[in-house]
């Protein structure tokens, strides 16, 4: 099928494009990678009559260290944070997670911003950015805001993104010393998302007990979310088997389940126990080698 007949714009600046958003409100759409919007309008779910390409605005791509975090542009492609030697040496959770993204083609096209800002609930990156617990920049009419992570993510394809706002960057802090994470996903077999995705973050101390963990899951329910009864019941805690199976036994406790084609909600639960478990000792045995 074919898109409706739309207006397409390319701002040249940041500014330029929240001017775009703030005078033709529901009516504009945002394009970053589109892999997500192109095929929707397509089968014309969505039907904007403006349509607002980002990809010719300078800086909004890019990868560095700033701060004590990392700092990446809301356009920067799964692929250049795959390959991205920074982020395998300070943060190898998200290149690991950015390489399990759909194929070669989405990753070299789509962007992290763009899939956050889309916030599908089987998507792979919002679990990862919770669990890193980053921090999101939005520029405005009003000017610059950051929000965290956590408040983000608000609901189905919902985020806390204004309408006339453009996600511009996201911040991740560096983690301290002795820390492991991993990504784990089992993975529809066609469209590569996740029927359930755990990133799990673990810190320990010098006599190997938890001092902080971090578990965000997707796939399970209508966004990604934390697994808090999971993360508390590990603090303070020796990592041993007994206690990562119990954490993970926790990981869906407190969580809205969603069944969908994919899964009834009993089957998504197990999957999400089983790859917490999974995730939690690949990051354990990072973070005993950090």
């Amino acid at each position: 099928m074919y898109p409706a007949t739309f207006e397409y714009h390319t701002p040249g600046s940041v500014n330029e494009a929240v001017s775009l958003l703030d005078r033709y409100k529901d009516e504009a759409k945002l394009l970053a990678g589109g892999h997500s919007l192109i095929p929707i309008m397509k089968l014309r779910l969505a039907q904007p009559k403006h349509l607002i390409d980002l990809r010719k605005i300078q800086g909004l791509s890019g990868i560095r260290e700033a701060g004590g975090a990392i700092v990446i542009g809301a356009l920067t492609t799964h692929w250049m944070v795959e390959s991205s030697d920074l982020l395998k040496q300070t943060l190898p959770i998200l290149p690991e997670a950015a390489g399990q993204i759909g194929d070669m083609q989405v990753r070299n096209m789509g962007t992290i911003g763009g899939s956050l800002a889309h916030a599908d609930p089987a998507a792979d990156l919002p679990a990862v950015i919770l669990a890193l617990g980053a921090e999101l920049k939005a520029m405005g009419p009003k000017g610059e805001r950051t929000t965290k992570a956590e408040d983000f993510f608000v609901d189905l394809l919902t985020t806390a993104l204004q309408p006339n706002e453009v996600l511009t960057e996201i911040r991740i802090p560096l983690p301290l010393p002795k820390t492991g994470g991993a990504y784990e996903k089992y993975p529809h077999p066609a469209s590569r998302y996740a029927v359930v995705g755990v990133a799990a973050l673990l810190t320990v101390d010098r006599r190997d007990t938890v001092q902080s963990a971090s578990i965000g899951i997707t796939g399970i329910g209508s966004k990604a979310t934390r697994a808090r009864a999971a993360e508390q019941y590990l603090i303070g805690k020796a990592p041993d088997n007994d206690a990562l199976k119990t954490a993970a036994e926790r990981a869906t406790e407190g969580i809205s389940i969603r069944a969908d084609l994919q899964g009834s909600a009993e089957y998504k639960a197990h999957l999400a126990k089983v790859y917490t478990r999974r995730a939690l000792t690949r990051a354990l045995e990072r973070a005993r080698a950090a």
